[in-house]
């Protein structure tokens, strides 16, 4: 397993287009009206679920990202993705009927003031999708440090100290229980339409185990919308403005 550079502070976007990006992608269409709308991908990485959005549904498809080489790379799909901070996004007030935050706000210096951000450049009655860590997952996918090194990789049991100890292994990474979340969006014009929790898409795995894999994949796929989803991966929170 390879990391860039930049993993121990924004943890690693999606490089190649797969059976789990694909069924995210799903979900998103499912959830907001992306033919013909105006989507800004917040936190683009190389911008890969920017460019399938443009390529399938929409050509009105806004980036960014807060690093220079992973916008400039996105720029292979989404030819105007600019470099800037989440917390201070570079657009005007109701530009977006879709916002997108694919596993972004668990990197960034202020997680409310980004949500806050999101909100004021959606329109009224547009949705924000956010995919974030879920605390509950055995395992910390972002890596650990320890004794001032920081080991790249999946940490088991990490999300399950208590706050100070977590915070000592993990202090670049946030994982959010639902609870957190609830609290994280209790901010005026923000109304959660849609939270579930999701497993992953386990492709690495897959690619390397086969069939049996796969099975094991589509059982936990079940288990979403069961008190079993307690140790899914991530949240998918829908939010409309209101």
């Amino acid at each position: 397993m390879t990391r860039s550079d930049l993993a121990s502070l924004r943890g690693e976007p999606s490089y190649v287009w797969r059976a789990g990006q694909e069924r995210r992608l799903r979900m998103m269409a499912k959830w907001a009206p992306l033919a013909g709308a105006h989507v800004l991908v917040a936190g683009c990485g190389v911008g890969m679920y920017a460019a399938k959005i443009r390529q399938r549904f929409t050509n009105r498809v806004e980036a960014f990202d807060i690093e220079f080489s992973r916008a400039r790379a996105a720029r292979a799909g989404i030819p105007n993705a600019l470099v800037s901070a989440g917390e201070d996004i570079p657009y005007a007030a109701a530009s977006f009927d879709v916002v997108l935050s694919h596993e972004v706000i668990e990197h960034v210096r202020d997680d409310r003031r980004c949500l806050q951000e999101m909100l004021r450049v959606s329109k009224s009655g547009g949705r924000i999708l956010l995919f974030c860590p879920n605390r509950w997952y055995p395992f910390e996918t972002h890596g650990h440090y320890w004794r001032g090194e920081y080991h790249f990789g999946n940490t088991p049991l990490i999300n399950y100290l208590p706050e100070p100890w977590r915070e000592k292994l993990a202090p670049h990474v946030r994982a959010y229980t639902a609870a957190d979340l609830k609290r994280l969006l209790a901010m005026p014009g923000a109304s959660i339409l849609h939270h579930s929790r999701i497993y992953g898409g386990y492709d690495n795995i897959i690619a390397r185990f086969g069939g049996p894999a796969v099975l094991l994949r589509d059982a936990l796929y079940r288990l979403e919308g069961s008190p079993l989803d307690t140790w899914a991966l991530s949240h998918f929170v829908v939010i409309e403005k209101r």
